[in-house]
């Protein structure tokens, strides 16, 4: 589903921070836009805990997390996700995906690849390699068969474009750009990339909302989907907030949590970082309906 696509299934949005410590002034600005969207709409807006990456969650995130949103307002429509409960979801996403021949396995260590795209260099030619093991270009079997540490996804050549809601037209080449990408980690832990696919997909999810700095993954996202069979959600990213050294403000770069003490100032400061002027609302409650009046004029 891309562009009008959207239109023919009831608007379903969703905010999916991950629970690697509270929400921050930047988090706030994407779950804002996307609330902003959902409403703007007449829709549904789902909260997801992205919380697959389980070495940098930090116990009790997801409850602060929530208790934020709360706090300010935000008040998401059904129960609350976590990926770490959803593993059988991503585990049948990949054996279709292995049984198309879509997905194969990688011995790569990641300090012995070049900087740039993926090389390809443990794509196999044709077929699929034997189970469990590859072959090392240039050096004799089987001394040189290496287990597979990851499963990477062999992308299309070409073009994939789409419209930004916020951005316009974009495209990438992802072979070029990106190359063949994870999907299996080394770790044994499913890939972003993948569970976010497949959660849009089983979800609903019509319209994704969210930080720029994630433009880079729809056209991977967009491969995925289609190889999967679901359909492709339109996109809306918007814009980042820097910290004083022009970097994104988030939490490896040490963000501080977000104080909910005074809710109005912390929606007004998201609604102006989004390139709104500042709304004559002096409670949480006169905010809301002028918030999503004007983006849904902006965006409706």
């Amino acid at each position: 589903m891309d562009g009008a696509g959207a239109g023919r299934r009831p608007y379903v949005g969703r905010f999916a921070p991950s629970p690697s410590g509270p929400l921050h002034a930047g988090s706030l600005v994407a779950a804002l836009a996307s609330y902003l969207d959902a409403r703007a709409h007449h829709g549904r807006w789902l909260l997801r805990i992205e919380d697959i990456d389980e070495p940098r969650t930090v116990p009790g995130a997801d409850r602060v997390i929530q208790g934020q949103l709360d706090a300010l307002g935000l008040r998401w429509d059904g129960e609350a996700a976590w990926q770490t409960q959803r593993h059988p979801l991503y585990e049948q996403a990949f054996v279709r995906l292995r049984a198309a021949g879509r997905v194969y396995g990688c011995a790569c260590v990641r300090r012995e690849l070049p900087p740039g795209p993926y090389p390809g260099t443990c794509r196999p030619p044709a077929g699929s390699p034997a189970p469990g093991t590859l072959a090392v270009p240039g050096m004799r079997p089987p001394a040189a068969r290496r287990p597979i540490r990851s499963w990477r996804f062999l992308v299309e050549p070409g073009l994939e474009t789409f419209t930004d809601r916020w951005l316009g037209p974009q495209s990438q080449d992802v072979a070029a750009e990106v190359g063949d990408f994870i999907v299996r980690r080394a770790d044994g832990l499913w890939a972003y990339q993948l569970v976010v696919v497949v959660d849009d997909g089983d979800q609903g999810v019509t319209d994704v909302v969210r930080g720029a700095d994630l433009l880079d993954s729809t056209a991977r996202q967009r491969q995925l989907a289609r190889a999967l069979g679901l359909p492709m959600p339109r996109v809306l990213h918007v814009p980042l907030i820097l910290d004083a050294a022009g970097r994104k403000l988030s939490k490896q770069n040490h963000a501080p949590a977000l104080d909910v003490s005074r809710p109005l100032d912390c929606l007004q400061s998201a609604w102006r970082a989004l390139g709104f002027a500042a709304l004559p609302a002096a409670t949480t409650q006169a905010f809301w309906p002028a918030a999503i009046a004007q983006w849904a004029r902006r965006f409706g």
